[in-house]
Order: structure tokens, then sequence, then C-alpha cells
């Protein structure tokens, strides 16, 4: 197989290959690390490849999941892999090694996928893009000038570019949305409790968090949560389980729906107005689709709401930095962390038992605000993101001049659709189905109610087949040819 043949396939693409044994993983393996080598020089993604796999892979083991032989990569930061560096894009972390498994590494691994490295995240992923002081910038491959999104930028950057066709990614205010909207992917973020995040943590900041992965297709999204739903032992939630594997929903006929759309952002931030064209475009596609669409958007306190997703990322910052600071023995100062990031660590340092406590209640407040919408809507139509990809340091986050809230309400400035979803626990993916005037992506969000992420799979489906993005491609990526470097 050549590169240009690899890049045509999705991950179960490939897995079906592996299967019929017109394939090997080593093969495949081989492949992703070639174009890693090709590509990573252009777009900084990648930190580190994990060349001993080939060793592993040399001697075939039987492995009957779904992504069986699968190139993988995995951002750097949370999940971690026994024995692999664990940095978190931080100086402070450096040469950090894990010393065991986090329970999705293990079920990606269960489900067949090879992870060959880890890609780069800004630090401790408080970021709309993905530049860092340990690592620099990593760079969109649809225009190397602009930013990839974040704190998933890595990852979303080596697939959109063909290097694998699937990467792992987390999402704590948009963190996977956000780079899907920008380099043109799929990007879901499941509902709270969906996959496992343990066990070193019993929720991912203090609920916010959630974990899954970027991909071009959409039943590689679907298969790849099927592989990975549902508790591990010790999990602190209960969530419904799914009635059928998602991959069916998207076979699935989608039932007319009630679906609010809006291009006005709660923080009232400027959104641009081709995104906002955009968003309209896509509403009446879904009224052209037999859905009921009307202009509506959830009603909640924004305020309250940007005080408490402030305290709860300055806090589990702070907690973060004690813990890494106490096993490496760095202090917490600017030698080790960015000017943001230490701005965030002193200001979880000042809050109370009450500030969190407080935070919690508004948490439960917004929450049920906006679950009154979803009693009236099955989905909610906004943009990804409020611009276009913007040029590298736009969001610089060692500028000294931004204290905790002005570095939130900077970074949220770009992506303030997301953060609301993160703080309800509902799910929400960004599809890539429409394109600017100058070439780039734009991300469109479906936001369905607590646990219903069948109903936006099966809406998803009959967007991606009335507005297909398979053959968009952009051009630092294997689908130009000067980067096949085609030998094998």
């Amino acid at each position: 197989m050549k590169l240009s043949e690899y890049s045509t396939y999705d991950a179960l693409g490939l897995a079906g290959l592996v299967k019929k044994g017109d394939v090997t993983s080593l093969e495949l393996a081989k492949l992703a690390l070639q174009a890693i080598d090709t590509l990573n020089p252009e777009l900084n993604a990648v930190l580190e490849v994990f060349d001993d796999q080939l060793d592993n892979l040399a001697e075939p083991k039987k492995n009957n999941g779904p992504f069986a032989g699968v190139p993988f990569l995995v951002k750097d930061l949370i999940l971690h892999i026994e024995g692999r560096k664990s940095e978190m894009g931080s100086r402070l972390c450096q040469g950090m090694v894990a010393p065991h498994s986090t329970h999705l590494a293990t079920k990606f691994d269960e489900a067949g996928l090879i992870t060959l490295g880890r890609t780069a995240t800004p630090e401790m992923g408080f970021c709309t893009t993905t530049e860092s002081v340990l690592n620099g910038p990593t760079r969109n491959p649809w225009n190397t000038d602009i930013m990839p999104g974040g704190s998933s930028g890595g990852s979303a950057a080596m697939v959109a570019a063909g290097a694998v066709p699937v990467a792992h990614g987390n999402d704590g205010g948009g963190s996977i949305r956000i780079p899907a909207a920008c380099c043109g992917l799929v990007g879901l973020k499941p509902s709270r409790g969906r996959t496992p995040i343990g066990p070193d943590a019993g929720d991912g900041l203090n609920g916010l968090g959630i974990e899954h992965v970027l991909t071009r297709s959409l039943r590689d999204c679907a298969a790849i949560l099927d592989a990975t739903e549902g508790p591990m032992p010790g999990d602190p939630y209960a969530i419904i389980r799914p009635e059928r594997p998602y991959l069916m929903e998207l076979d699935r006929k989608c039932e007319p729906l009630k679906i609010g759309f809006t291009s006005t952002a709660w923080s009232g931030v400027h959104v641009d107005a081709e995104i906002a064209e955009a968003t309209k475009k896509t509403a009446l596609l879904c009224a052209d689709m037999g859905h009921m669409v009307e202009q509506a958007t959830p009603r909640f306190d924004y305020d309250s709401f940007h005080e408490a997703t402030v305290t709860f990322w300055c806090a589990n910052i702070a907690l973060w930095i004690n813990q890494i600071s106490e096993m490496t023995g760095r202090p917490a100062n600017l030698d080790h962390l960015e000017s943001t990031t230490l701005a965030c660590y002193h200001y979880g340092l000042e809050l109370k038992a009450t500030d969190m406590a407080t935070a919690f209640a508004v948490m439960n407040m917004v929450s049920r605000d906006v679950s009154r919408f979803f009693q009236k809507y099955d989905v909610l139509l906004t943009p990804t993101a409020a611009l276009l990809p913007q040029k590298i340091g736009t969001y610089n986050a060692n500028d000294p001049a931004l204290d905790a809230n002005g570095w939130t309400e900077h970074i949220f400035s770009f992506a303030p659709f997301t953060a609301l979803f993160n703080m309800t626990g509902q799910p929400a993916i960004s599809l890539p189905l429409s394109m600017s005037a100058t070439g780039l992506p734009i991300g469109m969000q479906l936001v369905g109610g607590m646990g219903r992420e069948d109903i936006l799979f099966r809406l998803s489906a009959q967007l991606e087949q009335a507005a297909p993005w398979a053959d968009r491609h952009p051009q630092t990526s294997l689908w130009n040819p000067k980067y096949h470097g085609d030998t094998t």
C-alpha cells in the first residue's frame, strides 16, 4: 500500500483491510510513521513517536477489536499510557512518565487501535489554540500561518492531514469541537459520564471535561464511541446506556426534529458574518430535510456561568500545578509556566471552599435553565466558533497583561458557543458543513439533550449525506501529491 492509497481510507476502512488480510498492522504503522515524518516538520503536531510499536507488531497478535491494526495518536493531556511521557504542554511537567494507563487508554488498546505517538496541546489544555513555550505552535494543514484550534489541535492537525484516520482528544470547554471546526473534522463531545476518564479522577474539571476522538468520518466517530462508552469500576456517574450501537444510528431514518438555531453569542461577542450566514444556510438545509426549524436560544445567567467556569478551571489548574511541583521539585514560576497559566494558578490558590460551592450551585442552576430549552427542542444548532481560524500568536498564553478573567474572556471570544455544554454535560458535535470564501473550514455545532447522542448521530448522518465533506482536503496533507513520497 502507498501513502496515496492509505489516506483514502477512514479507520473502519483500514480495519476492514486488516481483517481481510489485504494489509498488516505493521504495514499500516510504517505508513503512518512515514506520513508523520513527512508532514510533522510543517505542522509541529506530533511530539514523540513510539517507534518501539513496530517491534511489537512484528509478531502479529490476535485482536478482535473493531479497529484492530489501525494507527492512532493520543493527545498529551489527561489520558496517559504506562511508561510513556505525559507532559501536558508544560515545562513544569517536562520528562514526566506515567506510572499506569488510564481506563480510556486501555479501552483504545482493546479496540485494536495502535498508538504510535502523542500529540501537542497548549499548557494544561487551557487555550483555544495549540501553542506552547515548551513545544512551539502547532499549525493548521489548511493554512500553516493559522491556528488549528485547541486544545486538541495536535490530534486535529494530524487527522486532517491524513497521517492517521483518527486521534484522541478531550474537551473541557470545546477542546474537541474547536479544533474539529478549525481543521474540517468531525468532533463529538459526548455526554458527561459516557466515556471513562479514571482512575486518577472521578470526573474531569469537576464534570466539565470528557474524552473522545477527532475523525474525518462520522462512522468512525460513532464506532469508536461504541467501543469505549460505558463506566468502569468506581466511576461516579450512571448514565443511561445506548439502546443500540451508535454506528447503527447512522443508518436509521432521522425522525422529524424540532431544531432551534442561533448565531448570536450568549456573551455578546462578535460573530463573523460569513459564519452567521453559514449557520442560517444549515438551518435552511435542516428545514428542507423536513425538520421544524426556528430561531431560538437557551436562556441562562451568562455572567454567573462565566464566573463559575473561571472558578472550575483555575481551581483545577492550581491543584494540578501543586501536585506536579511536588512530584518534580520544580517551583510554580515563570521559568516553568506561561504567564496566563501562572495567573490562573494564583487565582485558583485564592479561591475559598465557598467559591467552589457557589460554582457547583451555578452549574446546577444553569443546567436546569438550559434543560428547559431541550424540553421544547430536540436539537440546538449554533456555529462552533465565532471566527474563522486566526493567525498563530493571536491567543498568546504567555501574555503577562492578562489575568485569569481576562485570559478566559480572550480565548472564549473565539469560541463562545462551546463551553456552556461542558457545564450542562450535554452531548455536542461539530460538523465541517461549510467553507469560507478563503478556503477555510467552518464548523457547525449540534447539541442534544443529556444522553441523546443517538439523535445527534441520526441528524448528523442526514447532514453528511446532504452536504458531504469527504472530498475536501487541506494543502498540507497526503491528498497533495507533493507529500506522497511513495516508495512502497
